[in-house]
């Protein structure tokens, strides 16, 4: 078809060509040019059908190239094919030869299934004889049973019979009936043991006493006295000195914008009254007073007293006082011999220098503490590890006091928790958690902890109560004492380190007195928080009166 097409064209273009050369020499009338055109139309018909029979030639090759290439696809996808149908082929034979093997092996395990079977009938079998034979001989046994519990119940209906004739007859003798003998027998075997357990209790205490307070008062005296500790007692307000009472009226400044201002900035409260070259800075955050405190005296100084002026000395102030925190912290842990303790512990621990705890400097409380809980880990023969691990938790056991995040926990588990969050080994995070008894000790640092605290906290002068806890304290112990049957009137005394009970001597036996102190002492220690020790005594005593008419 591309060949006719191709001879096609050559035709056309040539007719057309000599079509136009022969129109040409015939409006030329010129029998030369008719001889030229000629020969012109003759090389152009030759060139038309050289180009004619060159495109016959190229589509020739074309067609022979592109059934040689169809050819090979077939022939590609033949191969395909067949080595298809010959894997599909291959793979169903392993399949039924698999097929075959598990039909084997489930033939087998059957098989094995039957047999196994056979042996368990063949089993059962003997055991249904033995369980025939087991019958009949239990049979005779209950037989014999049968007989020896009819001579039971018949010889236990004659024991019952001669015990309801006894206690007939006891009941005559005693003039008491069963009931009332029992109530009264349940009665003195009752009072009988409560007597001898609370003896047994009171012995049991003092034997441990008698063992373990000889070493503890031993320890414990000898770590407090290796111990010289200040007595420190801090308020909620500080006095500032002024040279001259002139000086009041610039620290308020026109229409009090000053003292605004000075309060503003610092958070503390400002007091300025009649009191003669003085002033009062009064704050429950320690650290906002000394801010205050220390601005106001470089202001004063200064003589420059303005708003913008106060705002940027109480800057500058609480930059040096942080710097201050910090250093205040690193020397105390250098002067205890604590190493590798977080940043942040060391400036709270610092922050403690403006803290106090009923009066008492808690730096200071927590360096005793620490000096404490080294030298009785050494007193008691604790390895230098755990020696070290004691003096850390003393110092860090009340940093909870000092957290900067407002909080309803307490302070031991916020302590507790800052030292878990910044890396604390678990038994010092468990000595401050468990200090107060809000957590269960795990260790034995903790309860080393708990007393160290307890002696730095209880020694004459360290701290000074709150008057509402104080009076709170007091009508507990009177309280706790006048729940007890028999006790008339109680007093606390000494500041609530002694209560004195006053019992009626018709209630009370003289040894009913020894329980009764014992119990109200174990009572307040069970219920009540207090430092050091409560002594309870019990009086008992009886009056006889009479009048002369």
């Amino acid at each position: 078809m591309e060949i006719g097409i191709g001879l096609v064209i050559g035709l056309v273009v040539g007719a057309i060509v000599g079509y136009f050369i022969v129109s040409s020499a015939l409006k030329s009338k010129n029998a030369s040019l008719v001889e030229d055109a000629k020969a012109k139309a003759e090389q152009e018909i030759k060139k038309a059908q050289d180009t004619a029979k060159r495109i016959v030639e190229e589509a020739e090759s074309k067609n022979e190239t592109i059934k040689q290439r169809k050819v090979q696809e077939a022939k590609d996808r033949f191969n395909d094919m067949r080595a298809q149908f010959e894997k599909e082929k291959a793979d169903k034979l392993v399949s039924v030869k698999e097929r075959e093997l598990e039909i084997k092996a489930l033939e087998k395990d059957l098989q094995s299934k039957e047999d196994k079977l056979k042996d368990r009938v063949k089993e059962l079998d003997a055991r249904d004889v033995d369980f025939v034979q087991k019958v009949a001989e239990n049979n005779a046994v209950k037989d014999n049973l049968d007989k020896q519990l009819k001579i039971v119940a018949k010889r236990k209906e004659e024991l019952e019979a001669a015990n309801e004739e006894r206690i007939k007859a006891l009941e005559g003798i005693s003039r008491l009936t069963q009931g009332e003998a029992k109530e009264e027998l349940i009665k003195a075997i009752k009072g009988k043991a409560e007597t001898e357990a609370m003896a047994l209790v009171k012995e049991t205490i003092n034997q441990a006493k008698l063992d373990a307070g000889k070493e503890s008062k031993k320890i414990i005296i000898q770590t407090i006295q290796r111990m010289a500790s200040e007595y420190t007692i801090e308020n909620t307000v500080s006095v500032f000195p002024l040279d001259n009472d002139d000086m009041k009226g610039q620290i308020i400044g026109r229409e009090g914008r000053n003292i605004r201002a000075l309060e503003a900035a610092t958070g503390a409260e400002i007091v300025v009254d009649d009191t003669p070259e003085a002033i009062v800075i009064s704050s429950f955050d320690p650290i906002r007073r000394e801010i205050a405190r220390l601005a106001l005296k470089k202001l004063v100084t200064d003589g420059r007293i303005h708003p913008a002026r106060i705002e940027e000395v109480v800057a500058k102030t609480r930059k040096q006082l942080d710097e201050q925190i910090v250093e205040i912290g690193e020397r105390t842990v250098i002067e205890l011999g604590i190493h590798g303790l977080n940043a942040y512990l060391i400036k709270q621990v610092g922050r403690m220098r403006f803290r106090s705890s009923y009066g008492q400097n808690l730096l200071k409380h927590s360096i005793e503490t620490a000096n404490l809980c080294g030298i009785m880990a050494a007193e008691l023969g604790l390895n230098p590890k755990q020696a070290k691990l004691a003096k850390r938790a003393g110092l860090l056991h009340d940093i909870g006091k000092v957290a900067e995040e407002e909080t309803e926990l307490s302070h031991a588990i916020v302590g507790m928790q800052i030292c878990e969050k910044y890396g604390e080994n678990e038994t010092i995070c468990n000595a401050v958690g468990a200090h107060h008894d809000e957590i269960e000790m795990n260790n034995i640092i903790s309860p080393l902890v708990q007393a160290c605290d307890a002696i730095s906290g209880a020694r004459p002068g360290a701290r000074r109560e709150i008057l509402e806890s104080y009076l709170k304290r007091i009508g507990e112990l009177e309280e706790i004492a006048m729940a007890h049957e028999g006790v008339s009137k109680a007093f606390a005394m000494q500041a609530g380190r002694e209560l004195r009970v006053i019992v009626e001597a018709e209630k009370v036996t003289d040894q009913y007195a020894d329980d009764l102190a014992f119990m109200i002492s174990q009572k307040i220690q069970g219920e009540m928080q207090y430092p050091g020790q409560i002594k309870v005594t019990v009086i008992r005593e009886k009056r006889a009166v009479q009048f002369a008419r």
